[in-house]
């Protein structure tokens, strides 16, 4: 369980003209680095606190964030995206698709609109503390830590850094290392969401969709839908840019096309996080869709017998 006395005492700062946070705030939860602004100088009309992995900064990253909006008294836990320095990659697609924004959330808020909600709570200050209400039923500390806690957990997932030990091989994200993600999804083609879809394709017993042949490159894999029988060309974004990636997939999408007589050949580019290249690509190339994959570890303690 995550201790949060420290959001009693943010919102009880935010009432004052108090702008330091030196040594009042812990500094670290979860491994997770902590910065905290009342604003520089004179106080913001939006303090915060943000909770930061690796390579991420209040100014240019994305981390979970505390919004506390003084003049509409709503404190947003939300799926922060910084302003000052906006990142290519962000949220998952999942997430931007799906969560609402604050500007839909909060009219005219003034800061953060792009930001998403996980939660909000409406505080009110009773003498020295804090009650939480969310649809004007009140809220307990336990549910304050655990919506915090499950938003953590979900952002060192997409960090990379969670240690995972699930039930299935599939769950467990078993791709170690990027470079094998291609034999990955071949030798468990049938549990994946693209074996629902999808056939390999084999001639004289060989398997020819991994690395498919073509006179311009190799295809990473070249798949059959099961009920239309259109091709479909997967590619998977590597160390290179999106916009590499979205060339190189309607590239041999137009090969196909002309050399298998394929006029509705599908592109699927494999990515490690929502990028917003990829989104905005997808916007106008109808027949390129894009999926995420998930990287994970598990460490297992070696025993002598």
């Amino acid at each position: 369980m995550v201790e949060t006395k420290f959001l009693d005492d943010f919102i009880l700062q935010s009432s004052t003209g108090n702008l330091k946070t030196k040594h009042l705030y812990p500094q670290e939860v979860q491994d997770l680095q902590i910065k905290v602004s009342f604003g520089m100088g004179t106080p913001t009309h939006v303090p915060w606190i943000s909770f930061l992995g690796p390579g991420m900064s209040t100014s240019n990253g994305y981390y979970p964030v505390y919004l506390f909006y003084k003049k509409e008294n709503i404190l947003v836990l939300a799926y922060g995206i910084s302003e000052t320095f906006i990142p290519e990659d962000t949220w998952t697609y999942e997430i931007h698709n799906s969560s609402q924004k604050i500007s839909d959330f909060i009219d005219n808020p003034f800061r953060y609109g792009d930001s998403y909600v996980y939660k909000y709570y409406v505080p009110k200050i009773e003498n020295d503390s804090v009650r939480y209400f969310v649809d004007e039923q009140e809220v307990d500390a336990k549910i304050i830590s655990n919506d915090l806690e499950s938003l953590l957990n979900n952002y060192k997932t997409f960090l990379d850094i969670a240690v995972k030990d699930e039930s299935s091989d599939l769950s467990k994200g078993l791709f170690y290392m990027e470079q094998q993600l291609e034999d990955f999804i071949i030798e468990n083609w049938d549990n994946t969401e693209f074996g629902k879809k999808y056939d390999l394709i084999f001639e004289d017993g060989e398997l020819k969709s991994q690395q498919y042949r073509t006179s311009i490159g190799n295809i990473d894999i070249l798949a059959v839908d099961k009920v239309s029988k259109d091709y479909a060309v997967i590619e998977l974004k590597r160390n290179q840019t999106s916009d590499d990636t979205i060339g190189q997939v309607t590239r041999y999408m137009g090969w196909v096309l002309e050399h298998l007589q394929n006029e509705n050949v599908r592109g699927v580019i494999v990515a490690g996080k929502f990028d917003n290249k990829l989104f905005y690509a997808q916007k106008v190339i109808k027949n390129v869709e894009v999926f995420l994959y998930e990287v994970g570890f598990r460490l297992n303690e070696y025993k002598k017998n």
